[in-house]
């Protein structure tokens, strides 16, 4: 693929070409519709800062209640109650009751290994600004 001229607009083939082995082999491993649905849902989740600042909080101190994620991530306890609702449902997080608290966690290894390559790719990003 080669970009077009500038003023162009977006990116096209300087040629078109198709290889149909490459796109049968692509095809045949492609992620499914309904997956690809599934997985942009849970990056909608991503998408807002207050979310990802409680999930990094998850991620660092492993378990805290609502009350302690709201002073970490300094936001109100209404705003990571709802928080927590959309990410347990979407399985990203868990949650554990002791009594009359309610703990969460980062749901498994998938979702901290998620964060902690984030967190290196912006870190990357920032040192090829020269940041």
């Amino acid at each position: 693929m080669q970009t077009s001229p500038p003023g162009g607009g977006g990116e096209t083939c300087a040629v078109r070409s198709v290889d149909p082995g490459r796109v049968a082999a692509t095809a045949e491993t492609l992620i499914s519709a309904d997956d690809a649905t599934r997985l942009a849902e849970g990056f909608k989740l991503l998408g807002d800062p207050n979310r990802v600042r409680i999930l990094y909080a998850l991620l660092e101190a492993g378990e805290l209640c609502v009350c302690d994620l709201a002073a970490v991530a300094e936001v109100s306890e209404t705003t990571v109650s709802h928080a927590m609702r959309l990410l347990r449902a979407a399985g990203i997080v868990r949650n554990r009751r002791d009594g009359r608290m309610i703990y969460y966690r980062l749901d498994d290894a998938h979702v901290r290994m998620l964060l902690d390559l984030s967190r290196e790719h912006l870190a990357h990003q920032s040192e090829g600004d020269g940041s």
